[in-house]
């Protein structure tokens, strides 16, 4: 019950935000079941990838999801995962769960600084449709006016791979998606809306994890999917829940929100991890 119930958290973060269910994930399953951490991440892997396959589902049908950028990212994500997954299995537990919190340290703080920044600037994002003109934070590409899609130059490719790069790295070193790093990188970097993102994040996310979770057990991980089970279920009931409520949310809230909470979630973790290694 436990285990869905924290499932079904992590479904509903990942709904709303388009990422960060691993993050909240892992540590979860690590205090709250006692999972070692390198099966709490193979498992995160596996829940994540199906339900972010069920989240990009559902927002297909909203015209938010950026196919060709997720492709490219999953594509890319997915080389650099293997390489991930084998540094991962060569370091300690400890300073694995140590990198984990000050990754998700570093992206929470950029995200919510990037929040007040647009507040400050009058610089709001909205979802829009494929006709609306759209105030943005990116800096880099531009969109059609006339679809509201990314248009391609070589700069957005590179900037697109190097997303993917960096993302499919950590999948494979901490267990996460990435959505946590993607949804800000793409605000920060490209003229996308919070609700485009999420959606575009999800896709990716869906194939990045699921590729990710293969690999592992083809490298000897194992998954116990007996006590897998009810937090995949409930990580699938969440996102679905989420991708329904995500757009009656405007994106600087869940932008803000997930700031917060993953700042507070790598606190935890790093405080935890010290005091671990001093008793040792």
């Amino acid at each position: 019950m436990l285990s869905m119930l924290i499932g079904l958290a992590v479904g509903l973060v990942m709904g709303l935000t388009g990422g960060g269910g691993s993050v909240f994930a892992v540590p979860l399953l690590i205090t709250l079941l006692r999972w070692p951490f390198n099966q709490a991440a193979t498992v995160s892997l596996l829940a994540v990838g199906l339900a972010a396959t069920v989240g990009t589902a559902i927002s297909w049908r909203h015209s938010n999801v950026r196919y060709r950028a997720a492709l490219l990212m999953a594509f890319v994500g997915l080389m650099f995962s293997y390489v991930g997954i084998h540094v991962a299995n060569d370091l300690p537990e400890s300073t694995l769960k140590f990198v984990f919190s000050l990754v998700l340290g570093i992206v929470s703080i950029r995200m919510y600084l990037m929040t007040v920044k647009a507040r400050d600037s009058n610089d709001v994002v909205q979802e829009f449709t494929s006709g609306d003109s759209l105030p943005f934070l990116g800096r880099v590409g531009k969109l059609n006016p006339i679809t509201g899609r990314l248009v391609w130059t070589h700069q957005v490719a590179t900037i697109v791979s190097f997303i993917g790069a960096v993302t499919g790295f950590l999948s494979g070193l901490l267990g996460v998606g990435g959505g946590f790093l993607i949804v800000p990188a793409i605000r920060a970097i490209l003229p996308l809306s919070m609700h485009t993102a999420v959606s575009t994040s999800l896709m990716t996310l869906a194939l990045t994890s699921s590729g990710t979770f293969i690999f592992a057990l083809i490298q000897g991980r194992s998954v116990p999917f007996s006590l897998a089970s009810p937090f995949v279920i409930g990580t699938i009931l969440g996102i679905t829940i989420g991708r329904l409520l995500a757009p009656k949310i405007s994106g600087p809230s869940l932008q803000k929100t997930f700031a917060l909470l993953a700042f507070g979630v790598s606190i935890a973790m790093a405080a935890q991890t010290t005091l671990t290694m001093i008793r040792t």
